[in-house]
Parts: structure tokens; sequence; C-alpha cells
């Protein structure tokens, strides 16, 4: 029997999750929710094989830290790492052996982005659904927009400008259009855009169950 613990709702939700990865055979998936400090040091009771780190708190409560996943790493657990905690935790530990997945990781992992305020979002606690948009998403979006013409670079560096002065429970597209310089057309442009875009958070977690999908099925 493999055993995975899997920490994420927020980037990707719990059903659309176990559509990808759920329990089968001699695989039992347990989903949590985003993972806090000390949430190892009881979880690792449950003898996982692997544990998989997508969302987690940064400001609500205290984040999981360094020494609590090398712990868990050091009882022979693999460690994965994608999207938003999971990701950053990742660039922190990828040479102790945690592995990072995707773009945000690989984002954290070259320096382009370094605080864990590019990834922070407003939640519900309850319902676990994002009441702002990454500052990381939103960077991914519009470098797109610049690659397809409908903003310019000059435009991009504004918009991102803007998002980042904006403190980042208050971040969301809306808000940073109003106040940006851009024109009535080129703004509906980017809103249309916007819409068809992926969520690169999401994208991300989805990556990381597949690929231990992958590696479960040769164990």
């Amino acid at each position: 029997m493999v055993k995975i613990l899997i920490y994420t709702g927020l980037s990707l939700p719990f059903s659309e999750a176990k559509e990808i990865l759920d329990s089968h055979d001699d695989i039992e998936v347990v989903y949590k929710r985003p993972i806090k400090r000390g949430d190892l040091s009881h979880d690792i009771k449950e003898n996982p094989d692997i544990i998989a780190i997508i969302d987690g708190v940064f400001h609500q409560n205290s984040a999981v830290g360094h020494r609590e996943i090398l712990s868990v790493m050091k009882k022979g657990v693999k460690v994965y790492g994608s999207s938003s905690m999971g990701a950053l935790r990742a660039s922190e530990l990828d040479v102790l052996g945690m592995e990072g997945i995707g773009y945000c990781y690989n984002e954290y992992a070259s320096g382009n982005v370094t605080s864990d305020d590019d990834v922070a979002v407003m939640l519900d606690s309850e319902t676990l659904e994002a009441l702002s948009v990454p500052l990381i998403s939103m960077n991914y979006v519009f470098t797109n927009a610049v690659a397809e013409n409908i903003i310019t670079k000059e435009e991009k560096d504004e918009l991102i400008k803007i998002t980042k002065e904006t403190y980042y429970p208050k971040r969301n597209y809306a808000q940073t259009l109003s106040q940006s310089s851009l024109d009535a057309d080129k703004k509906g442009k980017l809103i249309d855009f916007i819409r068809t875009s992926k969520d690169i958070k999401k994208e991300d977690a989805k990556e990381l169950l597949n690929h231990i999908k992958s590696v479960i099925e040769w164990i």
C-alpha cells in the first residue's frame, strides 16, 4: 500500500484533484486543507510514503517550516511542491531533496520571484475560495498578453507596478486595470484575453498530481 498526503483545496479544488489522482487498488490518497505549521509533525503519524504540498497558509497562521519538511524527508518520505507554498518551499529545499514541479516553482528556483507575496491570496477559510488574484498569476497572464501583442511591455510594466503596490488581499484584475492608463479598447481586449487564460497555479497543481500518478505506476 502506497499512502499519499496532498495539501491543496485552494489552487485546485478537491473534486478536480480527485479526478486526476484518487485512492484505488493499493494506493491511498488523502487530501488535506492548505498546510500550516505543525501539520506535518501530526500527519507523519499516518505513515505516508509521499507528501505533496500545493497550498499553505502564509499570514492567517504560521507557515510550514523548513525543519518540519526536512524532518519528514529524513524519515524517508518523498516530498513534492508546486503552485504556491509548495513551490516556494521546494525552491528553498530542492538541493536537500524536495522536488518542485511547474511554472511557479521554476520562477522561484530561477530567482525571477523571491517573496511569498507573489503567490499569496486572500481566501475564504470555510470554502477555500480565492478572494484575490496572486501576483505570479497576473504576471504570467500579462507576459503572455505582451507575446500576443495585446499590450506592450511598457504597459505590462505599469500593470505589474500597480499590482505590486496593492496589498495582496485586494489584488484583482479589475482593480489593476481601473488604475492603469490603458484606453478602453485595449482594456476590453485584455479582459477578453484574461478570461480565456489558464490559471497557472491550477495548471501547476495538475502537473504535480499527474507526475505523482506516473511515479506510483512504477512502484
